[in-house]
């Protein structure tokens, strides 16, 4: 097997989005219960309508070729066409969004022995193609992985009814705790009351 470096290219990845700020956290159900924030989210889709197979850089991996064993004619076992590309799971999870990572660790391509996405191509009896494929299956695992992690958008209204139910809920909680603190004021004002009725009874009959 030969092992050839593609050579790197200046375009690159869209930049990774900053983590969003503590006040999003406030709208995770809206963006479907996953431990994302609504922002989060956001940032991923407009993240990944930036990206597309010609932006990934050949550099992010190692693409190597070696001589195909399926069937396409005599040149298939004498030229080395078949196209095979490695990307280390730490490379590339450095330039996607973190919303993204779950997904992609779950990725038919990940070889768990060697924390990896291995892909491979062998469609064509031509290198330049079938390393061009191997990156374009990239390209997809990547927004296949965005398809199953980020939900359809949430509507505006959606949104607001999900920030009133957390506004009326806070709210409730502090009527709840203001009604409990006053009955057990009164629990502790009538419990002082019954205690001095005693006593002064008691000093009545001269108990004391």
């Amino acid at each position: 097997m030969h092992r050839l470096r593609a050579p790197a290219l200046r375009i690159s990845l869209p930049a990774r989005i900053p983590p969003a700020p503590p006040a999003a956290l406030l709208r995770r159900t809206a963006s479907g219960g996953r431990g994302v924030s609504a922002e989060e989210l956001q940032a991923a889709r407009k993240w990944l309508e930036q990206l597309h197979a010609e932006t990934i850089p050949r550099s992010i991996g190692e693409l190597s070729f070696s001589r195909s064993s399926g069937p396409g004619g005599q040149n298939v076992n004498k030229v080395n066409s078949k196209a095979t590309l490695k990307v280390p799971l730490d490379a590339l999870l450095q330039h996607v969004p973190s919303a993204l990572h779950g997904e992609i660790r779950r990725s038919r391509y990940v070889a768990a022995r060697t924390s990896a996405l291995i892909i491979q191509a062998d469609d064509s009896r031509k290198q330049n193609d079938n390393a061009h494929s191997c990156y374009r299956r990239l390209y997809e695992a990547i927004v296949d992985a965005g398809r199953h992690a980020i939900p359809g958008e949430t509507s505006a209204e959606q949104a607001e009814r999900v920030e009133k139910l957390y506004v009326d809920r806070a709210l409730s909680r502090r009527v709840l705790t203001a009604t409990r603190q006053k009955s057990d004021n009164e629990r502790r004002l009538k419990s002082k009351k019954t205690h001095s009725a005693k006593k002064s009874s008691r000093r009545g009959r001269g108990d004391d």
